[in-house]
């Protein structure tokens, strides 16, 4: 089931990924446009990095916003329409790639910063980049995700497993939703430190009129050389 889910989520994004970009250029996301693109922007930018690996980039977006602030930036993502898109857009090196793939090696250098903004969406494919990822930062190096806020399922469901995907809120050219893999809080913290990445700082971004939370941010860092 694991390994039929993974699949899946690469199936549905190739599949959406024309409408996908639409959404994203549109500024057609609600929560993105009011908190949660701002919000991943600002942790990387108080960091002072100079390069930064975005994992899952999409069409694009984070990639450009970063570069034009002076940022050298790399992205992978499996799904060829966006790395298309995004080396038509920006001045970054893009790889097309799938997470499992993924390596200090195959990339030929390591980076100041990695960053997943909601690009963190399965299970064992998350694990095995959670594992590689000490390999891809510099001595002292952060890895920064953003992802769907735990808190967002409560009660009896609030455990790890698969669960069904929506478009809801979203037009009608989207097809077919890819299922997703929730993970609690204490889940999110174990793959940061288990894999050898301090947890360094912890924000839950918020809608401003309501204070409900958008999203969570973690940041884990990577131990410095000769620690």
């Amino acid at each position: 089931m694991d390994d039929f889910n993974e699949v899946k989520i690469l199936d549905s994004w190739v599949e959406n990924a024309a409408p996908w970009i639409t959404a994203v250029q549109k500024k057609q996301i609600e929560s993105r446009r009011r908190v949660t693109d701002q919000a991943i922007i600002g942790v990387i930018r108080c960091f002072g990095v100079e390069s930064v690996l975005d994992i899952g980039c999409g069409e694009g977006w984070l990639a450009r916003e970063l570069s034009a602030q002076g940022m050298s930036v790399t992205g992978i993502d499996a799904t060829p329409a966006f790395i298309e898109n995004a080396r038509s857009s920006c001045s970054g090196r893009f790889h097309l790639l799938a997470y499992q793939a993924l390596s200090a090696r195959r990339l030929g250098e390591t980076f100041d910063l990695a960053v997943c903004n909601f690009s963190l969406l399965g299970d064992k494919s998350v694990r095995s980049l959670f594992r590689v990822m000490p390999g891809l930062l510099n001595p002292g190096g952060r890895f920064v995700i953003q992802t769907v806020h735990p808190g967002l399922i409560t009660g009896k469901h609030y455990r790890d497993g698969w669960r069904k995907g929506s478009w809801d809120g979203f037009s009608d050219q989207f097809r077919d939703p890819a299922p997703w893999y929730f993970r609690t809080l204490q889940s999110w913290t174990e793959l940061f430190t288990l894999n050898g990445l301090r947890i360094e700082l912890i924000k839950e971004p918020s809608y401003p009129d309501t204070g409900a939370a958008a999203s969570l941010i973690m940041v884990g860092r990577a131990a410095e050389g000769g620690d």
